[in-house]
């Protein structure tokens, strides 16, 4: 590794502080770059700085061949689907993420937040509701929604997001019960149903909050589509390849009363151009709410995660000086 002053670093979150990095190298940051520039340049980094909300690209095989120098990436997230992590790992890159800091991702609830947003959202018809507004209209009879209190919450996957947006429910006196087959019933009120189709079929609202792995990659499909209920609302913050998007696209056209509100779409990282999903969205919004991956996206979040990165990227670079 170079001295200090000759460490470079590629950066592409714009709203990182170039001032923090520059503290401990000479930074180049480019906002949401092309593949095509990425390859022109990667050669002289010695240290990739990235976050998957903010870049398009995967950070994968022919990116890493060309980056003849870099000793580190880091990502200021838990996620790393952004990655080719074994690649790296065989090329001798270190990786540095949150995935593991419990103590730092515990203070960052923003993403639950976003969850339970994206809940009420879709319960009162809110954005229907003010686009017929916006036409100058005023009929609140196209737009009775439900109440909390009355329905019955299923969570699936029971970790950190899963219980914060469990306890936002609680305030709701929802009725809440949740399927995660690595955690155990801690609380008489929340009820864990081991089987997933048993869930499927008596949730009202099913909010996912589930680490994508080769285990959970379309975990929801055209089979177990068909357990849920005629009028469920389904909010996905997680990951957008949990859901086999054609089975689910084909599953909301012939069941228009489900509602799905997701902040996340599948194979995102390449792009949502002809997204079967936002294709029918755009006439159904009535149906479907999607958000840009903006559930991580608060002033508090990223700070947070930006600043933990940075301290963790230091104390590596020293060890490898």
């Amino acid at each position: 590794m170079a001295s200090k002053a000759g460490k470079k670093f590629f950066a592409y979150p714009k709203n990182l502080k170039k001032n923090d990095l520059e503290k401990i190298g000479r930074v180049t940051i480019i906002d949401d770059p092309s593949i095509n520039k990425i390859h022109k340049i990667i050669h002289k980094y010695d240290v990739v700085f990235t976050n998957p909300n903010k870049s398009k690209v995967f950070i994968g095989k022919t990116i890493i061949d060309k980056a003849i120098k870099l000793k580190v990436i880091c990502t200021a997230s838990t996620g790393t689907n952004h990655i080719d992590l074994s690649y790296a790992r065989k090329k001798k890159i270190k990786i540095i993420s949150l995935k593991k800091e419990k103590k730092i991702i515990d203070k960052i609830s923003s993403t639950a937040e976003h969850a339970f947003a994206l809940t009420l959202t879709s319960l009162r018809n809110i954005i229907t509701g003010f686009e017929s507004v916006l036409q100058e209209k005023w009929d609140y009879t196209k737009f009775i929604g439900r109440q909390m209190n009355f329905l019955t919450v299923g969570i699936v996957g029971y970790g950190r997001l899963g219980k914060k947006y469990a306890n936002y429910c609680k305030v709701f006196n929802s009725k809440i019960i949740f399927y995660d087959p690595y955690k155990k019933s801690i609380s008489k009120k929340i009820k864990k149903i081991n089987n997933l189709n048993k869930l499927l079929s008596i949730s009202d609202i099913i909010s996912i909050h589930v680490h994508l792995n080769k285990n959970t990659h379309h975990m929801f499909n055209k089979h177990n589509l068909l357990k849920l209920k005629k009028n469920v609302i389904i909010v996905n913050t997680s990951r957008g390849e949990l859901f086999n998007e054609q089975d689910l696209t084909d599953f909301l056209k012939k069941n228009r009363k489900v509602k799905f509100a997701t902040d996340v779409l599948e194979n995102e990282i390449f792009g949502t151009t002809n997204n079967k999903l936002i294709k029918y969205a755009a006439t159904h919004k009535d149906q479907i709410i999607i958000t840009p991956h903006i559930g991580g996206m608060t002033i508090e979040a990223q700070e947070i995660a930006y600043n933990h990165s940075l301290k963790k990227l230091a104390l590596l670079l020293k060890k490898l000086k």
